[in-house]
């Protein structure tokens, strides 16, 4: 089974950019959004992505990505209700951690966020001079609900 054990912050400033080692170009949609899981269809460059994750457990939750043609993620992001997300993934390595640092375009500008993947939940890391708050457990910031327009 797949585990992703992640940390998210919101961004402080724009130093993350000279810092980037790599950047790229990412469009995601979401074929399901349920309480508890998610299915996403994601390109990033020239690559097509699929992802099933499960409920989240403090920063920890099953994931399962795998690579698709990239023609076939293009025309499952045409099957996703809105909004498809369109970012850039800014690559900073801090202190041997790779940051992805995602700079979002559209109605979802100005935000900024960082992500670190951790190898467990008890692992210790120092922060780039770039992040801000703590955002792990908020779901205002989980990628799923960027965007989404409450019911009701």
């Amino acid at each position: 089974m797949g585990l992703e054990i992640e940390h998210k912050y919101l961004v402080d400033d724009t130093s993350y950019r000279l810092a980037a080692s790599e950047h790229h170009h990412i469009v995601q949609g979401y074929l399901s959004r349920e309480h508890g899981r998610t299915v996403r269809v994601r390109t990033c460059d020239d690559k097509g992505y699929i992802t099933i994750k499960g409920r989240s457990h403090g920063a920890s939750r099953p994931e399962y990505e795998y690579e698709i043609p990239f023609e076939d993620a293009q025309q499952l992001l045409l099957l996703c209700p809105p909004p498809v997300i369109d970012k850039t993934r800014h690559i900073v390595w801090h202190e041997g951690n790779r940051w992805e640092v995602d700079e979002f375009h559209g109605d979802l500008a100005p935000l900024v966020t960082a992500e670190l993947e951790l190898p467990s939940e008890d692992y210790q890391y120092a922060l780039p001079p770039f992040v801000g708050a703590n955002v792990t457990g908020d779901p205002r910031y989980h990628n799923s609900r960027l965007g989404v327009k409450d019911e009701g």
